[in-house]
């Protein structure tokens, strides 16, 4: 048995400190932290930030050495051994650690050490219970088996294996919690930060949702309980999926209002990112690459295959909204438009293959830089245009008695339900032997080439029209024309960001004029044909010219003050619209009615 204990060490200094007691140690004990957390492919190092280490035997200090970045080495301990590491946290996201006066929160990749050959020994974990003041009224969420712990949730905790252990995020804090029962399975949603919130709304809808993805994938469930520890902020939006839990940043200002009507855009991306994360306790948490199988901690573990784990997950995250009665139509397909239109606005998407984006994700979607945008595209949102694809061709070629659905089905059949790993070619080989036609050539255009999928077509089928437009602002993300097309007929080819005086280029399109005029990433445009332009504005400035036209940018390189003629282009049509076809076929209606009812 390995013993973890936790403190609440230091709020001030941001310090937690984790003991790690072997009752029977070897002559030769090594301990590590994992480079990188699942779910999340980056190498991030999570060694870096202890602040101390010591080790003890039989209450003796026992020497302890430093053997690799994230590894050391105690030789030599008698009947125990301790070592205690000391941890700053102060990482707010969701891949992180955190402790301040107001919370505490940590991934056990960030403060728990594995010790070598005995990864699968059950352990336990205390988490004791802080005598500050100030945290009097802080209780413990986490969806970890309790063994032994007061009505805050502070005490014994158990579990099977270090991998259990680490997927077990904990929230310490005086935060909301509102409990509700989905499928007969206990859930909890917790809420630390300050909001002003509809709990039950939340508890309703949310329980809505886990209801509709449960019968989707149908029982036994994978958790006997489910946790979502959620952080509202002020600006902030991440999610990452934990076996029976999912840790959540979302902006306060996303979640309901005590009578708020309706669904808003705002609530729509909280209970988005709700099903995401969900879905994932289902694909990738078990149904897994594998390449995952077991996760190998201490370096990158590549795949191809990221797409079908988050590019699927992304497809269904709406769909599921939708399905659940949350959203309607109209809006379903105003995210779906959004949804496809961050694939055509992705240059990059023509140089990189969705593939290579799946096995290079270690080096370039985690560490985006300026040209990333022409350089690669996302397995998320790539991924998930793929998936839709798909799901229209098998159901439009199998008059809907197959389905992405089925083919996820029996994914979790055959490998989820048993722990077995997804191989490099399965998934492909699954989906064209479910659907009983060649999928090679969908595969090899959709997922090893830079070929755009002639999606348009296939939406027709089912009754629904796409409309390639140009943006007529930089607010608008897709979906239905609710302004004049004409405002904005007229680009530079950029992306950019408000700055106090004029605005900041965060990338240059290739081929595009700004780059055949040098501008740069990082420029800092002030004025056109000596109008001072900001991020408000340039559209308008912009809408006085026709394609040809040539003006004049001034701008800052660094604090150089230069200028450059830059040939206007035609705004790109990259902005997606879908519309319902009124006078679709009965065929098409019902396609339709099958892919969207589930």
């Amino acid at each position: 048995m390995i013993t973890y204990r936790l403190r609440l060490a230091d709020l001030q200094r941001h310090h937690f400190e984790v003991e790690c007691r072997l009752e029977d140690p070897t002559a030769k004990e090594r301990f590590s932290l994992p480079s990188w957390i699942p779910g999340s492919y980056l190498l991030r190092e999570y060694a870096r930030h202890v602040v101390s280490v010591r080790a003890e035997s039989q209450g003796r200090p026992v020497p302890i050495e430093k053997v690799d970045k994230r590894s050391w080495v105690v030789e030599g301990a008698a009947a125990d051994l301790t070592v205690t590491l000391r941890v700053h946290a102060l990482d707010l996201s969701v891949r992180g650690a955190y402790l301040d006066e107001t919370r505490a929160f940590f991934n056990g990749t960030c403060v728990f050490l594995n010790v070598s050959e005995r990864e699968n020994e059950p352990a336990e974990l205390v988490i004791e219970a802080p005598d500050n003041p100030e945290c009097a009224d802080w209780c413990v969420a986490t969806a970890m088996t309790s063994a032994d712990i007061d009505d805050r949730g502070f005490g014994r905790y158990s579990v099977e294996n270090y991998d259990e252990l680490i997927d077990h995020p904990v929230e310490i804090a005086d935060f909301a919690r509102v409990e509700f029962t989905a499928a007969e399975i206990p859930h909890s949603f917790v809420i630390s930060g300050r909001h002003l919130t509809d709990l039950d709304r939340v508890a309703a809808d949310v329980r809505q949702l886990c209801e509709t993805q449960l019968r989707f994938f149908g029982g036994p469930a994978p958790f006997d309980n489910y946790v979502f520890l959620g952080l509202a902020v002020d600006q902030g939006y991440g999610g990452l999926e934990h076996r029976a839990s999912a840790s959540l940043v979302f902006n306060a200002s996303d979640l309901p209002k005590p009578g708020e009507p309706g669904v808003p855009p705002e609530y729509q991306r909280f209970l988005s990112l709700v099903s995401h994360e969900y879905f994932h306790a289902w694909n990738v948490k078990r149904i897994k690459p594998a390449a995952f199988s077991p996760y190998r901690l201490g370096e990158r573990n590549h795949t191809r295959l990221l797409w079908v784990f988050e590019g699927i997950t992304s497809y269904y995250q709406d769909l599921m909204l939708l399905r659940s009665d949350l959203i309607g139509l109209e809006t379903y397909l105003n995210r779906l438009s959004q949804l496809l239109t961050r694939t055509y606005r992705t240059p990059g998407r023509r140089m990189q293959t969705l593939a290579e984006s799946s096995f290079e994700t270690w080096d370039k979607l985690y560490k985006p830089e300026p040209n990333s945008i022409n350089a690669g595209v996302s397995y998320y949102s790539k991924g998930a245009f793929v998936a839709l694809a798909l799901d229209l061709k098998v159901r439009n070629e199998t008059s809907s008695s197959v389905s992405l659905d089925r083919i996820m089905l029996e994914l979790w059949d055959r490998y989820g339900r048993h722990g077995k790993g997804v191989g490099e070619s399965d998934f492909e080989r699954v989906a064209a032997e479910l659907a009983g036609i060649s999928l090679d050539d969908f595969f090899d255009k959709a997922v090893r080439s830079t070929s755009d999928i002639p999606v348009a077509e296939l939406l027709a089928e089912f009754g629904l029209e796409l409309d390639l437009r140009a943006a007529t602002g930089p607010e608008d993300q897709g979906g239905v024309l609710r302004k004049d097309p004409t405002e904005r007929r007229a680009g530079l080819g950029i992306g950019f960001r408000a700055q106090s005086s004029g605005l900041e280029l965060t990338h240059v399109r290739d081929g595009g004029p700004a780059e055949a005029a040098g501008l740069s990433a990082g420029d800092q445009v002030i004025a056109v044909d000596g109008y001072r332009v900001d991020a408000r504005n340039l559209g308008k400035r912009l809408a006085r010219y026709t394609p040809g036209d040539t003006v004049t940018v001034a701008y800052f390189r660094r604090s150089e003050l230069r200028q450059t003629e830059v040939e206007i282009e035609a705004a790109p049509l990259d902005t997606c619209s879908l519309a319902v076809i009124e006078d679709a076929s009965e065929d098409a209606l019902a396609l339709r009615r099958h892919w969207l009812g589930g």
